[in-house]
C-alpha cells in the first residue's frame, strides 16, 4: 500500500503475540494483493477489466465495496471509489485494513492493548498499560517535526485518528464533482472517531469539502471528532474535540 505500518501490542503469550503479529502482516500484503490499483493482477484490476465479478473474487472485496458505497451515501458524495471513471477503492482499503488487523490482535489471550498504525492512520484498542490511555500525535502541516495536537483515548476501549492533507504526500485528494485535484483552503483534516475505516473516509471527504463545509458536516456525524488546519495557519475545531486531548 506504498506506506510503513508498525505494531504495538501489550500483553498475551510472547509466542502467541508473534504469531499473531506475522499472520497480520501477512493479512496485510493479501489485502495489497486483491486490491493494489497498481498490479495488474490483482482482482480490483481484474474486476475494473471485466475478467472477474464481485462474487468472483474474495469476500473482502464485496464488503470493502458495500463500506465504500455506504461512505459515499454519507458524506453525499465527497468520498467515492471512482476515480477517472475507474473503480478505486483504494481510498478506504488501508483504514479498514489496519482496523481489521488490530482487531485481530486484540483478540489474542492476554493482550489488553493493540496500537497499529497505517502510514499515521492508527486504530487503538484497550489499554497500553494500568491507567494509562494510549495518546496520539497529530504533525503540525505547517511546522515540520511540530505536533498540532496530541489526542488521548482515556476512558475508551477503542479509538482512531486519521488525518488527511498535502503535507506528507502533496496534492493527491480528488474533488469527486470534477475528478480532479481538490483545491481547497485546507492543508490538513484529523478526525477522530472509533473506527479507522470510517475516521480515514471522513478525513478524506472533509478535506475535498474544505474547512467550512468539512467542519459543519464533520459536526453532524456521530462519535466524531476533528482538528482542521488551514493554509493560512487558522484551525478550526469540532465542539467536542477538548474532550479527546491530552
Amino acid at each position: 500500500m506504498g506506506t510503513v505500518f508498525s505494531f504495538d501490542v501489550r500483553g498475551g503469550d510472547t509466542g502467541v503475540v508473534q504469531t499473531a503479529l506475522e499472520e497480520a502482516v501477512a493479512g496485510l500484503h493479501r489485502v495489497d494483493e486483491v486490491f493494489s490499483t497498481y498490479r495488474d493482477d490483482s482482482e480490483i484490476s481484474r474486476l475494473v477489466r471485466g475478467e472477474l465479478t464481485v462474487g468472483d473474487c474474495a469476500a473482502e472485496v464485496a464488503e470493502v465495496l458495500d463500506l465504500g458505497a455506504e461512505a459515499e451515501r454519507l458524506s453525499e458524495g465527497w468520498f467515492s471509489t471512482t476515480y477517472e471513471g475507474r473503480l478505486d477503492p483504494t481510498g478506504i482499503v488501508k483504514g479498514w485494513s489496519v482496523e481489521r488487523a488490530a482487531r485481530a490482535l486484540a483478540d489474542v489471550p492476554g493482550v489488553t492493548g493493540v496500537s497499529v498504525n497505517g502510514g499515521g492512520d492508527v486504530q487503538l484498542l484497550g489499554v497500553p498499560g494500568p491507567e494509562r490511555p494510549w495518546r496520539v500525535g497529530v504533525s503540525d502541516p505547517l511546522r515540520p517535526g511540530g505536533l498540532a495536537a496530541v489526542i488521548s483515548a482515556a476512558g475508551l476501549d477503542e479509538l482512531a485518528v486519521a488525518t488527511s492533507g498535502t503535507a506528507e504526500r502533496g496534492t493527491h485528494i480528488v474533488d469527486p464533482r470534477t475528478g480532479r485535484s481538490a483545491v481547497t483552503d485546507l492543508v490538513a483534516v484529523t478526525v477522530v472517531a472509533p473506527r479507522l475505516t470510517w475516521a480515514d473516509c471522513w478525513a478524506t471527504a472533509a478535506f475535498a469539502m474544505g474547512s467550512r463545509q468539512g467542519l459543519r458536516w464533520l459536526e453532524s456525524l456521530p462519535e466524531v471528532e476533528a482538528l482542521l488546519i488551514t493554509a493560512g495557519d487558522e484551525v478550526r475545531c469540532t465542539g467536542g474535540l477538548a474532550a479527546r486531548l491530552g
